[in-house]
């Protein structure tokens, strides 16, 4: 019976290869828009997935550089593992992005499949983003009240986590930031005393933390497993727990106030937390929903800030004659101003030393993501057809030659020189959270990040105070580590930094 039997096993196995084979071929199919549009890498079904390999473990941001730099129609396609997606190599064509309603090319569906919420956090529904509407009028009419909290906390912050000695003192960067973002961030975020508390923090970050890494993974596993696997292993669902029991004192003592006076209550508490209860309706006003939508919040800005300012410190100290002029001028404006918003608007060597920064060491290689809800024309004429991802490539564009002269070099003050060739009195579009088709470190036109201003308010302060009251450092024979990441993003990798308090 063996014997029998054994000849089968074989051919079996070829069925099955061919199969899945087939499979492979009919999900990686393109439509015949796709296929007309230029291929990084290989456009082969099967071999497109050794170009997947490549984008997401070897080497994405030259893949990325190579089809921008060769494509004529202005964008280009690659292969990931679970899609094609369209590039943008043109500015016309960015702006056509710009441009197009939300009910043709959406941000949504992209966003909640990079951050996977049905499985990462469950019953937070992101068609639901109030959050962003209260982000983008809050913040921007409270930005001199919330930066007086922010400094406020940054002094304080900076005496607990970097100690001033006459001496040299090694720190791990990359923890020592972090730490001192985030209760930054969250005394904006969810008031003192709780940004202070070391628990609510560490929850902050690492829920943070294990938001993107559970996507990553739920991205790549088989779709009946989805429902699954995070349920086994996901640290998420005790963190959110740990957090709401933490913001529900805040939260009930809160709705109290709210219930008993209504209007009249003249002097509620000026942070993000308020300003969600005042609009979440549901489920969203409960603890549990809003210790997601904090945990949300954290995700999108923490992490990204923390790693922007580590990587503006970096620079600093990689070109460190940057510092004196630098310093010369928050000296000069806070005597005149004092730590303000007023003060930090006229910091604009700063401004510029930050936003050259975010130019040549973007968190993301790709990004602005879109899916075509129904067929989209580009202005060049080009169809992408409904269901297509189109991204924008963010450190492609950012080193443009035709867009900034010398653009592989870094020049701290490349910005502040374009301002002084601005008109009096105008705008001035080169200032950190100006957002436009050729810097798009904060994303670009209505869907650009709301919180940037308050971020960019915070990183100058920080990168003020570091200077007055620091000097600092590399290792000896030690520079800019390397970085690292995978797929869509790259972050600084961590070095130890030396600090003392300022001798000269």
């Amino acid at each position: 019976m063996t014997d029998e039997s054994t000849p089968r096993v074989p051919f079996i196995a070829a069925g099955f290869i061919i199969l899945i084979s087939l499979y492979i071929i009919w999900h990686r199919r393109a439509d015949p828009f796709l296929d007309a549009i230029p291929t990084e890498g290989f456009s082969d079904p099967l071999l497109s997935y050794l170009s997947a390999f490549r984008f997401t473990f070897l080497d994405g941001p030259s893949m990325l550089k190579e089809g921008y730099a060769k494509t004529k129609l202005g964008l280009f396609k690659f292969a990931m593992f679970r899609r094609w997606v369209v590039v943008l190599s043109n500015v016309k064509l960015i702006e056509d992005v710009r441009k197009a309603p939300d009910d043709v090319l959406s941000n949504l569906v992209p966003l909640a499949e990079i951050i996977q919420t049905k499985y990462t956090l469950e019953y937070l529904n992101m068609q639901d983003t109030y959050h962003r509407a209260v982000l983008r009028s809050k913040l921007s009419r409270n930005t001199a009240v919330l930066f007086d909290q922010v400094h406020d906390e940054l002094v304080c912050a900076l005496r607990d986590f970097i100690p001033i000695s006459e001496e040299w003192v090694k720190l791990s960067i990359i923890p020592i930031v972090q730490r001192l973002v985030c209760r930054i961030s969250n005394r904006v975020f969810v008031g003192a005393p709780l940004c202070r508390n070391p628990d609510y923090q560490t929850l902050a970050l690492t829920a943070a933390m294990n938001v993107a890494k559970m996507a990553n993974l739920v991205q790549m596993i088989p779709h009946p497993l989805k429902p699954i696997v995070p349920r086994i292993i996901s640290k998420l669902p005790s963190q959110i727990r740990q957090a709401k029991e933490l913001i529900r004192p805040i939260v009930e003592e809160r709705l109290a106030k709210m219930d008993e006076l209504g209007d009249t209550w003249d002097d509620p508490p000026s942070d993000i937390l308020m300003w969600l209860m005042n609009e979440a309706k549901g489920v969203e006003r409960s603890a549990d929903g809003l210790a997601r939508r904090m945990v949300l919040v954290n995700f999108l800005s923490v992490h990204m800030i923390s790693f922007t300012f580590t990587q503006v410190l970096y620079r600093l100290l990689a070109h460190p004659e940057h510092i004196e002029p630098l310093r010369q001028e928050v000296e000069a404006v806070v005597a005149e101003e004092g730590w303000t918003k007023a003060g930090m608007d006229k910091m604009t060597k700063v401004d510029s030393f930050i936003r050259e920064t975010q130019r040549m060491d973007g968190l993301e290689i790709l990004g602005v993501s879109r899916v075509a809800l129904r067929p989209f024309t580009f202005s060049n004429g080009v169809t992408i057809p409904a269901g297509t991802f189109v991204s924008l490539p963010f450190r492609s564009v950012h080193t443009d030659e035709e867009l900034y002269p010398n653009a592989e070099e870094f020049d701290g003050f490349r910005f502040s020189k374009l301002r002084e060739k601005e008109s009096a009195g105008t705008v001035s579009k080169h200032q950190i959270f100006t957002t436009s088709v050729e810097l798009l470190a904060f994303g670009f036109g209505r869907h650009a990040c709301p919180g940037r201003f308050l971020a960019a308010y915070e990183m100058k302060a920080l990168l003020g105070h570091f200077l007055v009251t620091y000097d600092m450092k590399f290792e000896e024979g030690k520079g800019i580590p390397r970085e690292h990441g995978t797929g869509l993003s790259r972050f600084p990798g961590d070095a130890n930094v030396l600090f003392r308090r300022r001798q000269k």
